[in-house]
């Protein structure tokens, strides 16, 4: 009788629309089938229940780059929220510290790389990919020109352009030549895997132009002469591998010439690998010196040629000419020529890289962020806002700050500008309030003259980031949860007051988490700086670098081709073909 009821009240539902052309009844009987009834009429058709509910249309982003900054940031990124499209001239991820070991063959240069295709249709949403080259970047219309990169393409060279909303630029570094006379010509760089694969090939091309017949001595020595120019963490570590190369495998080959090869390390300052604690530098030239491989320091380079490189010594103003039979060129890093242009158009022309606020959004430019080598994050002095900040502090109006008073504020001040954060450790300050303490240790309440005392040295504390591969990680993935929470924190702002105006900062700003730092110095010995102001040096850091450096591999493909190589490693040595 139920089903019935409703049939007939369904029924009367249709009888209400005569005109119709065609009648439908479902109705389900209590066995839990289904029944339908259809009956043809003219006049015209049910109206239909359409949805105006249309969802909103997402906003388009466009990431330039696939290096450290851009995977991170496309990794972490929630694009069911964003129409993501992402540019870049290749289609994988190269895990760019071990380089220095492809140059040599201890890892092989697939074992490094993790396709990109395998790493966003991980993802939730669907993000596009297109292996192309930004050429320009057209800020005030929010468009890019782009061009196809590949070289045996029926129509090479293709351009196109695309739109934006949110713009991330994760395009790195070049190499920074400085202008110096035959380095693009005749120099070795190390940035790519193209690079490292390159490099191999001619470090076997030495030895076997050095065991050609009818060579003088001179010659067989300009031959295996290998010059590393940078003393850093890049020229460090590819001297150390390429040294352990000759010594555990290429002498063995070339027995005739083993005497004969040499490697020298030109540096500028007076101690290699001085961006690391003065302990672990004295350690590498020690070791290196050991090991028969000469540091000249002091030294700058001021031209090279097909057989020479040219050094000047600073000390004395000495110049000597230095025959070669390769050279790596590993000085630091320079900007892209799209990035420099857009620097231009933005009034940042006469800076060395794209200046970013703590939010990594780029100055002068609304919806473009960059991250990576590519661009220095300009922390805010706080010398420069300090009326304001005591303004804000001084509730009362009395002139004078209480303690109280200045903890309330301090608490934000010390997020927004991390270097006071940094100054308070330098000072051994256990507290903020040890900032207003006088010289008997006593706590004071101060004026706005006492307030700029006691903060006058905290700017002393700003440093540039390094461009290394950790900054450009942490700032990928804190970028993403920014844009992933973009919503919520901007209707509620979680990060400090803003000390111009009212309210608060959407975000917590960037603050970069030092991990340590490695330096592979060969013959299974390596040097590190760890949290916590550690120093670790010796055979021991090595197995501690070994298993970091398989775990931060971006794959479990790549993680078990990375330890296969080393272990083949020990077992057969290094391949010394030229493939």
């Amino acid at each position: 009788m139920r089903n019935f009821s409703v049939f007939r009240k369904t029924a009367q539902l249709f009888d209400d629309y005569p005109s119709t052309s065609k009648l439908l009844v479902i109705f389900a009987v209590s066995a839990g089938g289904m029944v339908a009834y259809s009956e043809s009429q003219t006049g015209n058709v049910i109206p239909k229940l359409e949805n105006n509910h249309k969802q909103p249309e997402k906003k388009k982003m466009v990431v330039l780059g696939t290096g450290w900054a851009g995977i991170s940031f496309i990794k972490d990124l929630d694009s069911s929220k964003y129409d993501v499209k992402v540019v870049s001239p290749r289609n994988y991820f190269a895990f760019t510290p071990l380089l220095p070991s492809v140059t040599v063959g201890t890892v092989e240069a697939r074992s490094i790389v993790e396709p990109i295709r395998n790493i966003i249709k991980k993802r939730s949403g669907e993000i596009k990919l297109c292996e192309a080259e930004c050429t320009k970047i057209d800020a005030a219309n929010k468009k890019l020109i782009c061009k196809s990169t590949f070289e045996n393409s029926p129509v090479p060279n293709r351009e196109f352009t695309l739109d934006y909303d949110y713009l991330v630029i994760a395009v790195g570094a070049q190499v920074n030549t400085f202008n110096t006379p035959g380095v693009v010509e005749h120099c070795h760089f190390l940035k790519e895997v193209e690079d490292a694969q390159k490099i191999r090939r001619t470090v076997v091309d030495c030895f076997e132009q050095a065991v050609l017949p009818e060579l003088s001595e001179e010659e067989k020595r300009k031959n295996l002469h290998f010059v590393v120019v940078g003393g850093g963490p890049t020229g460090v570590e590819f001297a150390a591998e390429l040294h352990d190369y000759i010594v555990d495998d290429l002498v063995k080959i070339y027995p005739e010439v083993k005497d004969l090869v040499k490697i020298t390390l030109i540096q500028s300052g007076d101690h290699i690998l001085n961006t690391f604690d003065e302990r672990i530098s004295l350690f590498a030239e020690e070791k290196f010196g050991r090991d028969g491989i000469e540091v000249q320091t002091g030294c700058r380079v001021i031209s090279v040629s097909d057989e020479t490189i040219n050094v000047k010594v600073k000390a004395t103003g000495e110049s000597c000419a230095i025959p070669y039979g390769m050279v790596l060129w590993s000085t630091g890093v320079g900007t892209r020529p799209v990035v420099k242009d857009f620097m231009e158009q933005i009034g940042q022309g006469r800076r060395r890289v794209l200046a970013t606020d703590e939010w990594l959004r780029v100055k002068g430019s609304d919806d473009v962020y960059a991250v990576g080598d590519c661009a220095s994050v300009d922390q805010r002095k706080i010398i420069d806002d300090i009326g304001m900040i005591f303004a804000a502090a001084d509730v009362d109006k009395t002139g004078i700050l209480s303690l109280e008073e200045f903890q309330n504020v301090m608490d934000d001040v010390r997020v927004r500008y991390p270097q006071l954060e940094l100054y308070m450790k330098s000072q051994h300050m256990m507290e903020l309030a040890d900032l207003l303490r006088d010289s008997d240790g006593n706590k004071k309440e101060v004026g706005i003259e006492g307030f700029k005392s006691a903060l006058s040295h905290v700017d002393s504390q700003m440093k540039s980031l390094p461009a290394t591969a950790q900054v450009a990680a942490q700032q990928g993935a804190y970028l993403s949860r920014c844009f992933n929470h973009l919503e919520d924190c901007t209707a509620n702002p979680v990060g400090p007051r803003r000390f111009k105006g009212l309210g608060r900062h959407p975000f917590q700003p960037f603050r970069y988490r030092h991990l340590g730092q490695f330096a592979p110095l060969g013959g299974e010995q390596a040097a590190a700086e760890l949290p916590g102001d550690w120093v670790a040096m010796g055979h021991s850091t090595q197995w501690l670098w070994y298993s970091i450096y398989a775990s931060k591999q971006v794959s479990w493909r790549t993680r078990v081709l990375v330890v296969g190589d080393w272990f083949k490693k020990f077992v057969f040595g290094r391949d010394s073909s030229r493939i």
